[in-house]
């Protein structure tokens, strides 16, 4: 098991440990000296192994981040790491992490570094590591940087002296590259010309990139969420509070809002009423329009648990297949590229199209959807209507301890006879939370009241099977 790695980098507290500024240096240290002495960690199951690097190369790494005030901490005190091991920090400051994979990659760079808590309060803060091919580092590589971490004697005899420590510089136009990738991606024989756009960047790292972006593209934007002072990323804005937005959308008589989260990977859309889009619909939407075009490689997408079932069987309808990966866009993306997937995503807001860009990205799934709005001439309220999704239920349980819910009998028999009742038009998912003290029980069937009804036995059943 990783102490410091997570589903999602290494993710707490600021200036607590793990998420504190002497961590940040040693893991500076660990990533340099992993590319120089242990690259063939970088090969994946997906790619061929990466050379690997010896001198005279210096190591690259690129380095960006959110707009939470202890950015400034880990990005110096990660910059010092990497310098002192003879590696070169290229700062790109704030820029959403889709922006530094895209960077890492076009700038050849050995790795990048994406300092963000995502949409954690500004509090946190967190340390997202990708390859030099922009996807996130495997496990493999964060168990060597973590080993290297928690025993840093490992790396004292590499230390380099003199002329042999490297440097750190600040490069200001990371933005305005990001800006031309996501514009590459919106077809060359169209433009959001006559578009209103209602966007809300979470007072997060793409305030500056995401407007410019729509704009360029010749559409009219209206924008909340792009002042950020540090303290205020994510507070009651942005994805997790997309009602602001759709607020906007309303009052500014655009055709569609789009909310992004902290780090601008993931996306929440409303329609010209204002009424907010499942995830499920978003992807769905997708999905249909790529089948139609012929660019859905496999006919087929990759999801997870918590997706609808209404949005498996809309799919399936369609000719369209859709699997289950693990909760997390990373597994998402890695169930993707072993099976051959272009378009995949979460619930949440996580869209992956791996024909444009290597992890989710609020920014550009919002441009796909435009694109397709554009090409069918179609409101957003009206294209919604082809997904239907089926009502949910879902109940988080505090817990003391992870007990197996195998081995827990009433619960078990609960389970049974729910599965029972839903005879094959529902289903129930299960699970301890990756982040928290707490099981979380999502029923989904075609009834409001057979969801609750189910759901609270499920509770009542764990409840007692857990003693609390």
């Amino acid at each position: 098991m990783k102490k410091l790695f997570g589903t999602d980098g290494i993710r707490a507290e600021a200036n607590v440990y793990p998420m504190t500024g002497e961590v940040a240096m040693k893991v500076g240290r660990a990533l340099v000296y992993t590319l120089l002495h242990q690259s063939g960690s970088w090969t994946s199951t997906f790619g061929n192994p990466l050379k690997k690097k010896t001198a005279p190369h210096k190591i690259r790494i690129v380095i960006g981040k959110d707009t939470r005030r202890s950015g400034y901490m880990i990005e110096t005190a990660l910059a010092s790491g990497v310098c002192s091991m003879g590696g070169e920090a290229i700062l790109l400051g704030p820029l959403p992490t889709p922006g530094v994979a895209f960077v890492a990659n076009s700038m050849r760079a050995d790795a990048g570094v994406m300092i963000s808590a995502s949409h954690n309060p500004y509090s946190d803060n967190g340390i997202k590591i990708f390859g030099p091919d922009g996807f996130k580092a495997p496990d493999s590589i964060e168990e060597a940087i973590e080993a290297l971490v928690l025993d840093p004697k490992l790396m004292d005899e590499a230390t380099p002296r003199g002329d042999k420590i490297g440097r750190a510089y600040r490069i200001e136009e990371a933005h305005g590259r990001y800006i031309v990738f996501l514009k590459s991606k919106f077809p060359n024989d169209s433009d959001l010309s006559g578009m209103k756009i209602a966007l809300d960047c979470a007072n997060g790292a793409a305030y500056k990139s995401a407007p410019m972006a729509f704009e360029e593209l010749g559409a009219e934007v209206s924008t909340i969420g792009v002042s950020p002072n540090g303290t205020n990323i994510n507070h009651e804005i942005g994805a997790l509070h997309p009602e602001k937005m759709a607020q906007l959308t309303k009052r500014s008589g655009a055709q569609i809002g789009i909310a992004l989260d902290g780090d601008a990977d993931r996306v929440i859309l409303a329609d010209e009423n204002g009424e907010v889009l499942d995830g499920d619909v978003v992807i769905g939407l997708c999905a249909l329009a790529m089948k139609e075009r012929g660019d859905l490689r496999g006919n087929g997408i990759v999801t997870t648990p918590m997706s609808n079932l209404g949005l498996e069987l809309t799919l399936k309808q369609n000719g369209i297949a859709m699997h289950r990966a693990q909760v997390g866009d990373r597994f998402v993306v890695e169930m993707m590229r072993s099976r051959g997937f272009c378009l995949g995503g979460e619930q949440s807001g996580h869209l992956i199209f791996l024909d444009s860009s290597t992890t989710g990205d609020g920014a550009l799934a919002a441009l796909k959807v435009l694109e397709i709005m554009k090409r069918t001439g179609k409101p957003l309220s009206e294209l919604k209507k082809q997904i239907l999704l089926f009502p949910q239920t879902l109940l988080n349980l505090k817990v003391r301890e992870r007990k197996p819910l195998e081995g827990l009998s009433t619960y078990q028999k609960a389970l049974q006879s729910a599965e029972a009742g839903l005879n094959g038009r529902g289903r129930v998912f299960v699970r301890y939370s990756g982040t928290e003290p707490k099981l979380r029980i999502l029923v989904e069937s075609e009834s409001d009241v057979k969801n609750e009804t189910i759901a609270n036995q499920l509770k009542d059943a764990l409840l007692e099977d857990l003693g609390q």
